[in-house]
């Protein structure tokens, strides 16, 4: 897919955006930048208020300067679901025209309901059965109508949708260590959190919570009765170690507790398998990332290394336009997106 190409991730509290040039199958990122969202205009992944995710998908292309209204969508949410199915062996062209009828043995949403995708992770051969490890990716249609509108409103051209979990995969997998053993990529977002494994770069396990950053702010405000702004202001106060108030401290430790709690829970899961090899590392990324406490809580609770994502060591970078600060602060958040564009060259 020659000429620019742009990863859109629209997420609960800003859409984020990252356009790569590409040529001969080569790419560059060239630009990246975030634009924040109205409370309430996505809720859980989905976007409620279509007119008010295209103003800031707007402000985002003003403000960062892209250069294309060619997109590669990314959505992830509850009305996604992400099998790793093994099939019986069978040639790319009967297995494409089987899919349809082989989904719904996995799927618990209506094939007819949902929109298809699927791609050959692995082969397997027993000795006895040959068989197709398969990612089978459905999305509720009238989920995507919402993410589609939206794009249609700003003015924008999707080429492609694709799932966020996979994106995250294609961005982080490249920077990845080659010692033996499985990595986890956890992208923490405002309210969905994408749990991806993988092994040398093969896909063997997807997770989408919902929950993230926005829990810690929506309990400093419940239990402090803060407004929104100065909730949030705790909340970066306390990641930064510069909190003043014992019980915001309390509060956002408590909620990061639980936060862990269910990440360690679904990393124990992909442990308990059979196929499971052993996890060597965990990669977080995503604005929920930066909450100071997370990454050594994480490390504590799962008991191997935790480190922040170098998503702009995955691609070759062009003149981004951006300052040393600037750019610190955007790229843990950029994962998603630059995943998404990179479906372009894959």
């Amino acid at each position: 897919m020659a000429g620019n190409i742009v990863g859109l991730d629209i997420g609960t509290t800003a859409v984020r955006a990252a356009e790569l040039s590409t040529h001969r199958g080569q790419a560059k990122l060239q630009r990246i930048g975030r634009a924040e969202l109205p409370r309430g205009a996505v809720i859980d992944g989905e976007v409620a208020d279509p007119a008010a995710v295209a103003a800031a998908i707007k402000t985002l292309w003003r403000q960062a300067r892209l250069r294309t209204n060619r997109v590669i969508l990314g959505v992830s949410n509850q009305r996604v679901v992400v099998r790793l199915v093994d099939l019986p062996w069978m040639e790319p062209q009967e297995l494409r025209r089987s899919i349809a009828y082989q989904a719904g043995d996995y799927l618990p949403i209506a094939v007819n309901e949902a929109e298809l995708d699927f791609s050959v992770i692995d082969e397997q051969d027993t000795g006895e059965r040959r068989l197709l490890r398969v990612l089978l990716v459905a999305a509720q249609k009238d989920m995507l109508a919402g993410h589609l509108r939206a794009a249609a409103m700003a003015g924008l051209h999707p080429v492609e949708v694709d799932v966020n979990p996979v994106a995250l995969l294609r961005s982080l997998a490249p920077v990845a260590g080659l010692a033996e053993g499985s990595e986890a990529l956890v992208d923490i977002g405002g309210r969905v959190t994408n749990v991806v494994i993988h092994d040398g770069g093969v896909l063997r396990f997807i997770r989408i919570l919902l929950m993230g950053g926005e829990d810690v702010t929506a309990a400093l405000e419940r239990t402090l009765e803060l407004d929104r702004q100065a909730a949030e202001q705790a909340k970066l106060a306390v990641s930064a170690g510069q909190g003043q108030d014992a019980d915001a401290d309390d509060i956002v430790h408590e909620q990061l507790a639980v936060f862990v709690d269910e990440v360690r829970g679904s990393l124990d899961f992909y442990r308990s398998q059979p196929s499971s090899t052993p996890l060597t590392k965990v990669i977080v990324s995503g604005g929920g990332s930066l909450l100071g406490p997370l990454a050594d809580q994480l490390q504590a609770a799962v008991g191997v290394p935790v480190e922040r994502a170098r998503t702009l060591a995955a691609v070759p970078v062009g003149s981004l336009n951006l300052d040393a600060e600037e750019l610190a602060q955007l790229e843990p958040t950029v994962a998603v997106p630059v995943g998404l564009a990179l479906r372009a060259v894959s």
